[in-house]
Parts: structure tokens; sequence; C-alpha cells
């Protein structure tokens, strides 16, 4: 719930700034951070060299993506 009240009023902001691929992308970073956040300290789950070659990629895309211009 709190991560949808804080998409809501991020993606009224951004819309302008943004498009809308580029704000889906950065949402998937946030929503995959805070869950490997999550899981470390509430789980238990340490994360491996693959977690972080997989979030190395997804901030990759986030790079490529928001480097359009429009």
């Amino acid at each position: 719930m709190p991560e949808y009240a804080l998409q809501v009023p991020a993606n009224r902001y951004g819309f302008g700034r943004f498009t809308a691929t580029q704000i889906k992308i950065i949402q998937e970073i946030i929503s995959i951070s805070v869950f490997v956040i999550f899981a470390y300290f509430f789980l238990g789950e340490s994360p491996t060299w693959r977690t972080g070659v997989a979030f190395l990629l997804i901030i990759g895309a986030v790079v490529l993506v928001t480097g359009e211009r429009h």
C-alpha cells in the first residue's frame, strides 16, 4: 500500500518529464530494490552475485531508457 500511495503522485509529477516507458522502468527498479531489502532483513535471504548482476543490468536499462530525448 505505501508503494502504491507513492506511485500515483510520482506518475502525475513524472509524466511531464519522462515518458510512460521511462516511468515504468524506474518504478520497477524501485520495487525490486525495496523487495531485496525486505528479503534481506525480514526473510533472512542474502543477495547473491547473480542478484547483483541482475541489479546492474536493470540499472543499465534505466540509464538507456532515460537517456532518450524527444
